[in-house]
């Protein structure tokens, strides 16, 4: 067997240069094909991962602990306590990167134009610069100094719909422990500029101000906090739960349940991808590899009338198109991996700004290389593209040598 595989394997390489134009477009099929997959799986990788790293880094953190309740109502009422020593000492566990607490509950802010609905946020701007990616995204003014700072933060887009401005003033509402309403006014220090929804949503203050301006006596509603590894996740969630059964602890994909869909439904886009670029290759490999063998019906004759068993001809076609379709899987690896290599400085899309706003993803796409992809796709391309291509092949040793030299060319 060995033997009859080294006297095959040149007379193959040879057959599959006679027809240079037929073994050029299936290399182009099968290499674009391959390509195609590995490309748009770098690139999806890189979407999925620069939408959820902007949204968690955006204020979601990696998870969230809240009083049991608060979920459901996230008023003045379902607040809770700081973190005791146990739930201190698992939030400064290894896993954790950092993490700190907010004050959040609905309320009113209102200037002297117009008044809309808010969500009025108390925050520590020390420890939110290490997890947030709002005190960086300042447009004009400054972020809060301290958790003392009676100031405030407005989007962009609410500035524009309060009708006011840096240096203005607007007054804040909302309900405060004692269950009446409590209202202050408050500079407005800071413009940031991010997605068009949470710039209309979220009003940020200290969150010791805040505690006043709602006469809390140190109550929280909620502790953010982000681990080193994602993989990390789901332990780093249930020690947290042991450490403070009586509050909801809870990870981003509980909190953002669209994006926890779409990170576990990546694979299965790329799958359908596969699937169809697939089949179009196989459309292509068979047409290709049949016309082949009709061309070459006399050689096949001709071989058989001189001995070469049925088990001989299939395996020099199926050796021509495993070198075929090998050719193709290393010019589409070799291709895929210089294309990701070329936008490695990352994919600017700053021309589509508003729109990547919109689906809270970053301006800059950087694609990564996936080694498993790089090895899983290609073996799986090259391992159907065989399984496709046994079909000429055993055409090709059911030739009858009779039959076959009759045949005109």
């Amino acid at each position: 067997m060995i033997d009859g595989f080294k006297t095959m394997l040149p007379l193959a390489w040879r057959n599959l240069w006679r027809n240079p134009r037929r073994t050029g477009i299936t290399l182009i099929v099968v290499a674009i094909g391959l390509w195609s997959i590995l490309f748009f799986n770098a690139f999806m990788i890189a979407w999925a991962e620069s939408s959820k790293e902007t949204t968690l880094r955006l204020l979601l953190g990696s998870g969230q602990i809240h009083a049991e309740g608060y979920m459901d109502d996230p008023s003045v009422e379902a607040l809770m306590n700081p973190p005791d020593q146990d739930l201190a000492s698992a939030l400064d566990a290894p896993a954790v990167a950092d993490w700190t607490t907010r004050v959040v509950v609905p309320g009113v802010v209102q200037s002297e134009y117009k008044t809309l609905p808010a969500t009025i946020v108390g925050v520590d701007p020390m420890a939110e610069a290490r997890i947030s990616s709002i005190p960086g995204k300042i447009a004009e003014g400054r972020y809060l100094n301290s958790g003392d700072d009676d100031s405030v933060v407005l989007g962009l887009h609410m500035v524009e719909r309060l009708k006011t401005g840096l240096g203005r003033r607007v007054i804040l509402m909302s309900q405060n422990a004692e269950g009446a309403m409590s209202e202050q006014s408050f500079d407005v220090v800071g413009i940031y500029d991010a997605d068009k929804a949470t710039e209309d949503l979220y009003v940020f203050t200290g969150r010791a101000a805040s505690q006043k301006f709602l006469g809390l006596e140190g109550e929280i509603a909620q502790v953010v906090f982000v681990l080193k590894e994602e993989m990390a996740l789901e332990d780093a969630v249930a020690a947290l739960a042991d450490a403070a059964p009586a509050l909801d602890v809870r990870s981003w994909k509980d909190l953002n349940l669209f994006l926890a869909s779409m990170d576990s439904y990546m694979g299965v886009f790329i799958q359908i991808w596969l699937g169809i670029v697939f089949a179009l290759m196989a459309i292509g490999i068979v047409n290709t590899q049949l016309m082949a063998v009709f061309e070459r019906t006399q050689e096949f004759g001709l071989l058989r009338a001189l001995g070469m068993k049925p088990g001989r001809v299939l395996l020099m076609v199926a050796i021509e198109n495993a070198l075929l379709i090998g050719v193709g899987v290393l010019l589409g690896m070799v291709l895929a991996a210089v294309t990701i290599w070329s936008v490695s400085d990352g994919i600017d899309f700053s021309a589509f700004a508003r729109a990547m706003e919109m689906v809270q993803t970053g301006e800059i796409i950087y694609l990564d290389y996936e080694p498993d992809a790089f090895i899983l796709f290609p073996g799986l391309i090259w391992l159907l593209g065989m399984l496709v291509a046994l079909w000429p092949a055993g055409r090709a040793a059911k030739c009858r040598p009779v039959e076959a030299m009759r045949r005109e060319t």
